[in-house]
């Protein structure tokens, strides 16, 4: 039974109405999803690298080496640019700055900040 003439088209109007709200919740749980996997990639890097600073043989440039190398080899070399290294007493720490772009595309960013902590072996 063919349809009346009045419902033609109707179709592609609520799939278009139905987009105008989807594709933006989905643009937004990607964005979540990438900012979450790169600051877990930075705060892993952070904390190995502060345990290899830690370690009897090793300083904070060593750490802050190794955190440099492990954010490009899981992420992006761009987010290891602002790495320091410093010990204050037998804790050393390190600290990464980075700016995740949206989507990973460029625009507004998110500012992290993690740090990674160890104690150094006593001699």
């Amino acid at each position: 039974m063919p349809r009346p003439r009045t419902e033609r088209g109707a179709a592609v109007v609520d799939v278009v109405l139905v987009m105008v709200v989807l594709v933006p919740v989905v643009l937004g749980i990607l964005q979540v999803a990438l900012v979450l996997f790169v600051r877990n990639a930075l705060a892993s890097a952070a904390s190995e690298g502060a345990r290899l600073a830690a370690t009897r043989d090793r300083g904070p440039a060593d750490g802050a080496a190794l955190t440099r190398a492990q954010i490009g080899g899981a992420v992006s070399s761009r987010f290891a640019q602002d790495v320091t290294a410093a010990q204050q007493g037998r804790t050393v720490e390190v600290t990464v700055h980075a700016r995740v772009p949206a989507l990973g595309i460029g625009g507004p960013a998110v500012e992290l900040t993690v740090t990674g902590h160890a104690v150094e072996e006593p001699p």
